[in-house]
């Protein structure tokens, strides 16, 4: 169970026995959204667990991020460049929102 990925049943077989309620949850995704990007996690394995009343869940998958676009910044580079915003969105995503690369790269299309 330690230095690696937790094997789901011998969790619940513990969490079992130490008289805590579990289930597993299935879903197709996962997003977290932060302030500036969305975590996703994809084939999530979720267990919730009520811990003394309380609902604790735990996540595992395949992690991946995507950066959140201003969209002050999307109308600038849109405005620079001509482009419509789609096109910006696809470009700041790829660039992580580094504005002056996404204006020159947009411009030279």
């Amino acid at each position: 169970m330690f230095g690696g990925k937790p094997d789901p049943k011998k969790v619940e077989q513990i969490m079992k026995k130490l008289n805590m309620k579990v289930q597993q949850i299935e879903a197709e995704e996962v997003v977290i959204r932060t302030k500036d990007k969305d975590i996703i996690i994809s084939r999530p394995e979720i267990m919730l667990a009520d811990m003394m009343g309380r609902e604790v869940y735990q996540v595992s998958g395949e992690v991946s991020e995507r950066i959140l676009v201003n969209e002050d910044d999307v109308r600038m580079v849109m405005d620079k460049t001509g482009k419509d915003r789609d096109t910006v969105v696809k470009k700041l995503e790829e660039l992580d929102n580094d504005l002056a690369k996404a204006i020159m790269e947009l411009k030279e299309k």
